[in-house]
């Protein structure tokens, strides 16, 4: 995720990070280049003048503008309800850890509960990222529970049961009040629906079809473009068509980038940084001091 100040208007025209041009350079290049050509060629192809003019582009533009407007929402949609679950882990686990220490009688050490809360989201980052599923969780669970997690299909799952375990065995001894005990497992019944959720996004994309269709209309329109437009602007054309095609090819392509949230490009969920604030949230409530707050890199990326 892209955290930085918003620079000056300036400076904003030129900004190169998160404003996908690396992404969609080529393209742009050759959008550029058939414009260059064809007002070289003043619009003919072979011996045939292509008649074009700017009114049916005008329609066309109004539409595709539109299509690319729903493709934007639904994975803007995508994103933010990502977020949204994300957040609800965080509050999850703190409602949890507090709960663990002040409904579990006779002053049991409830440190491994609360780290085990750390460990289930560090391993639901695991997951959504494609990482290996025990990776970086040795600082948070028992040694046993990592070693089972590396052949486990879902880990944060595996945890949870752990985490529910946990609570059982303390219900049994007398020391969690029946009621109590049920109040915690709604809490975990929270992150496993958090899991369910994040895993809906991951796991179910937008139609191909969809995108196939956005992407094909794109292109063309911005292809035939020149041709309705070298009659009436000339050299003018090629930079028109740039910012014409840059426009349809950048929202393109964010919407494509953000359309799975849980990525490590510029544009997505900042998961480290987020489980590195569930690590701090908890370990002040066990009073501990927390790790100090991740920071952007040197270009401005939270990972």
């Amino acid at each position: 995720m892209i955290v930085r100040p918003r620079p000056h208007w300036i400076r904003l025209l030129f900004v190169r990070r998160g404003s996908l041009i690396h992404r969609i350079f080529w393209q742009q290049m050759f959008v550029i280049l058939l414009s260059c050509t064809v007002v070289v060629l003043h619009g003919q192809l072979f011996d045939w003048k292509v008649t074009l003019n700017a009114s049916p582009f005008s329609l066309m533009g109004v539409a595709l503008a539109i299509f690319l407007g729903f493709r934007i929402n639904a994975s803007y949609d995508r994103y933010w309800e990502a977020r949204k679950l994300w957040g609800g882990v965080l509050v999850a686990s703190r409602n949890l850890a507090r709960q663990g220490q002040t409904l579990i009688d006779g002053s049991p050490d409830v440190r491994p509960f609360v780290l085990g809360l750390i460990g289930f989201a560090a391993a639901m980052r695991n997951q959504l990222r494609g990482r290996a599923r025990n990776d970086g969780l040795e600082a948070w669970l028992p040694p046993a529970l990592c070693a089972e997690l590396g052949a486990a299909r879902s880990a944060p799952t595996r945890i949870l049961a752990w985490l529910g375990a946990w609570l059982a065995e303390h219900r049994r001894a007398g020391r969690l009040h029946p009621v109590s005990a049920q109040h915690m497992e709604s809490g975990l019944d929270e992150l496993s629906a958090m899991v369910g959720g994040c895993e809906r996004i991951a796991n179910t994309p937008l139609p191909f079809t969809y995108s196939v269709i956005l992407h094909r209309s794109a292109y063309f329109y911005c292809m035939l473009l020149p041709f309705g437009l070298v009659d009436s602007i000339g050299w003018m054309t090629p930079l028109v068509v740039a910012f014409v095609s840059y426009t349809f090819f950048a929202l393109e392509a964010l919407s494509d980038e953000i359309e799975d949230p849980f990525g490590t490009m510029p544009n997505d969920l900042a998961l480290d940084a987020i489980v590195a604030g569930i690590d701090a949230s908890l370990r002040e409530l066990l009073g501990e001091v927390p790790p100090p707050a991740p920071m952007p890199d040197e270009n401005f990326i939270l990972r």
